[in-house]
């Protein structure tokens, strides 16, 4: 039996639950608008011999021009029918080489208070919740793939030009906007996975002061050169990284905007690095997050 996931789909109605289910499609049960007053929609995985390696959420339209043009596949249901929030779409690719590893496992988070101890038991968090914007519960899907995966690079966009070079080298976008409502350029964080844990990256910081950027220059941190407020009122962020030193290499990445989570991430061993991504703005609350 292929222990790969090889293709997904997202139900609407009761009608395209029955053609997934007779197509072989499994069906993951929680509700992807649980409590915003949408519709019942559902995630449904098939396996097969030929795996996904990438799962990505677009919310804009300008999102969904470098998915396009690297050949990602669409899944045309809006995540957010009928809750009044973000348009939604989810998007998959089935890539080879070393920074595309077999996903063998998917699943949705209904609660956030059941998302901390994912990190632990090897899930990956996408970071889009599939409520944005609509209320209602933090939703969000996990991937596991076949082999432990660790982070060996991260960047930084403030444009959209440059998405299509991104995806067909390999990068994964983290799918919510460090300036999400502060008014500024749309900016997004991107990682590259790897199998080979001596290249993964050992440390991250995010400076929101000059003082903090000398002090990471001086610690030998490599910056991240795009401002993560880029084009909002607010002040000047970057994300900062070391491949050296003594540390575990990091095996996952992504944003938190819920603020009642962030004790339970941290008893559950993701770092939390408190800097607020909207410092100076009245953009979200957001802070970036990983775990060794």
């Amino acid at each position: 039996m292929s222990t790969y996931i090889s293709e997904l789909g997202v139900s609407l109605d009761e009608d395209e639950e029955q053609q997934l289910q007779s197509g072989g499609f499994k069906k993951i049960n929680v509700d992807l608008n649980k409590k915003s007053g949408g519709k019942d929609i559902y995630l449904w995985y098939k396996h097969g011999s030929v795996p996904i390696t990438k799962v990505q959420i677009s919310f804009k339209d300008k999102m969904a021009v470098g998915l396009i043009n690297a050949g990602y596949t669409k899944i045309n249901k809006d995540l957010n029918a009928a809750a009044g929030g973000s348009d939604l779409y989810l998007w998959f690719s089935k890539g080879s080489g070393e920074f595309n590893t077999p996903i063998v496992h998917i699943t949705v988070t209904g609660d956030a208070d059941d998302e901390a101890p994912m990190f632990g038991a090897g899930w990956e968090r996408v970071t889009c919740d599939l409520n944005r914007k609509a209320g209602g519960n933090y939703i969000h899907i996990w991937l596991k793939r076949k082999e432990q995966t660790y982070i060996c690079d991260v960047i930084a966009t403030d444009s959209y030009g440059l998405d299509t070079d991104h995806f067909k080298a390999g990068y994964i976008r983290v799918d919510e906007d460090t300036n999400r409502g502060a008014q500024g350029s749309d900016v997004f964080i991107w990682f590259r996975q790897t199998t080979d844990p001596e290249k993964g990256l050992k440390d991250l910081q995010v400076s929101i002061t000059d003082s903090q950027y000398q002090e990471y220059q001086q610690k030998n941190y490599q910056p991240v050169n795009v401002n993560l407020n880029e084009g909002a009122k607010g002040v000047q962020e970057y994300l900062w990284y070391k491949k050296e030193g003594s540390k575990n290499p990091i095996k996952a990445i992504t944003l938190l905007l819920n603020k009642d989570v962030i004790t339970d991430y941290m008893r559950a061993g993701v770092q939390v690095i408190k800097k607020d991504l909207n410092t100076g703005n009245k953009g979200s609350y957001e802070l970036l997050c990983f775990y060794q």
